[in-house]
Parts: structure tokens; sequence; C-alpha cells
């Protein structure tokens, strides 16, 4: 069983028992600051908002089957690294060893992938990611001691508007548990932009959203 905490900007922490199910994503991708921690609490509970009510989260059957199943796959195999690795090393270590369990499961992915950031349908410049999975997600692998930063979900979020996905996952090999290191990045105007909500609007009820206000996700399945 997965339970996934989202606040307004589209970020959760999740833990998992057991399986391939698990809470997910991420800090950022090339270019990225290793700093404190962001705003959302250890348990991802804060305060409801200007009225102190309760926002309505994302449940994770609003995002496409296909793509929930690739992420639960990818974490199953971030899983079975850190249960066979633990923490202590760098970066560049996990990041070899989850794409080599990737490959053995079946997983399709390009490693320091250019993402190409456009103004006005002009490109000006790129940004790297770590792991595109599958052309659908964005995958970034950090192996840092402490939480993970709000620069480092910033920059993730940017990649994925700029790559026009719906998620991304940070994954942080350093803790003792994995599911410590999860945290999933949502592009909350894509996924509303599908359900033909405009950007930056809100169809939850009392008060909206906002960059402080927490998102619960409701999928109970891993």
């Amino acid at each position: 069983m997965s339970d996934y905490r989202n606040d307004g900007r589209g970020e959760s922490r999740g833990s998992y028992s057991g399986g391939y199910g698990s809470g997910g994503g991420g800090s950022g991708g090339g270019g990225r600051g290793r700093g404190g921690y962001g705003n959302s609490g250890r348990d991802g509970n804060r305060d409801g908002g200007r009225d102190g009510g309760q926002r309505r989260g994302i449940p994770l059957s609003e995002l496409d089957p296909t793509l929930t199943s690739i992420s639960h796959k990818v974490i199953g195999c971030a899983r079975d690294v850190h249960i066979a690795l633990g923490g202590g090393y760098d970066e560049s270590t996990y990041m070899t060893a989850l794409q080599q369990e990737m490959r053995a499961q079946g997983v399709n992915f390009k490693h320091n992938h250019s993402i190409p950031v456009k103004y006005k349908d002009q490109v000006v410049g790129h940004s790297i990611c770590d792991l595109f999975i599958e052309d659908r997600f964005i995958v970034d692998v950090m192996a840092r001691y402490g939480e993970v930063s709000g620069a480092e979900r910033s920059v993730l979020r940017a990649q994925l508007k700029a790559a026009d996905l719906e998620l991304g996952l940070i994954i942080n090999f350093a803790g003792r548990l994995l599911k410590d290191g999860l945290v999933r990045v949502l592009n909350v105007d894509k996924i509303n932009a599908a359900k033909g909500i405009a950007p930056g609007s809100y169809d939850g009820g009392e008060g909206g959203p906002s960059d402080d206000s927490p998102m619960y996700d409701f999928d109970e399945k891993a």
C-alpha cells in the first residue's frame, strides 16, 4: 500500500510496504543546487490554506494507468538497488546500478537527456535531466543526506513544464530507508489541461491550491 501526500505545487512524499509500490518523485536535473528542505513536514501535512480548509488531492487514478505502472516499476528497480547496496555511496554508483537494473527489467530510458527550453516558440536553452523514462517521465537521482530541497523540486518542476510531461520522480538513495528519499512532482497545469481546467484554476471546492497548500493522493494501490 502506498500513501502519497502532495502539496499544491504537485509534489508528494510517499511510503510503501512491499512490492513495487511507493510514494515518489524528486529533485531537479542538470544544474541543481543541494540546499535545505522545502515547505512540507515529514508527514506531508500542513495547514489547509487561507481559510483553514483541506484541499482536494489528485488521485493516482487521474493519471494515465500506463504512466503510473511504469513509475512503480522504476521505483521497484530503485528499491532493489537500495536493498542490495544500502546508503553511503556517491550518486554515480547508484545511477549506474539503477540503469543496470532497469535494463534487466525491460525499462527503456535515456541518460542525461537534453530538454529544450522555449520562449515564444524559440529555443533559448536546454535543461539536462538524469533519466528520461519511456519518453513519458523524468527521474532525478540523488545520493545526499538530508531532505530534498525546494530548489531541487523547482528544477524538476521546470523540466516537466519544458518537456510537457505530467510526472517526475526524485530518488535519493542516501537514507537508511528508500521511502524517505522518494518525492513525486506533478505538472499540475498539464493534468488540469487534460481535464479542460485552465492553468491556475482549481476545481476542488473551497480555497484553491497555492504553493503552500497540501494535496493528498487517495489511491491505496501500490
